[in-house]
């Protein structure tokens, strides 16, 4: 992710990171301690929010839109696991849902994003 980032941020890519403690306890730490890890172990430049719950009764508001979408390649329902991504245009729309399992730097990912920021 942030290598998207430094590619097209000054492009009008914005990545906003939201850690949750919902799969497999990845994320135990509290704001601040994540927040430590992610910029010394991955020298992370994006927006990172406060944890949040993306699944269940408790989820927050914003997942509970996003997820409520039928977008594709993966289609509405819960959130499988960490790293699963959401392209959202200009207006706020959800352009496409992508699992956990594609790598930021796939060829459909930043063909979707180029797209994008060309209009």
């Amino acid at each position: 992710m942030q290598a998207l980032h430094a590619k097209y941020n000054s492009k009008g890519l914005s990545i906003l990171g939201f850690p949750c403690n919902q799969f497999g306890l990845q994320e135990p730490g509290t704001n601040a301690e994540i927040k430590e890890f992610c910029s010394a172990k991955y020298s992370v430049a994006f927006d990172l929010f406060s944890k949040v719950n993306v699944n269940g009764d408790q989820a927050h508001g914003f997942y509970k839109h996003l997820t409520a979408q039928n977008t594709s390649p993966k289609a509405a329902g819960k959130v499988s696991w960490n790293f699963e991504k959401f392209l959202i245009d200009r207006s706020g729309t959800v352009i496409a849902r992508f699992d956990g399992k594609v790598q930021p730097d796939s060829a459909e990912l930043v063909k979707l994003i180029e797209q994008h920021l060309a209009k």
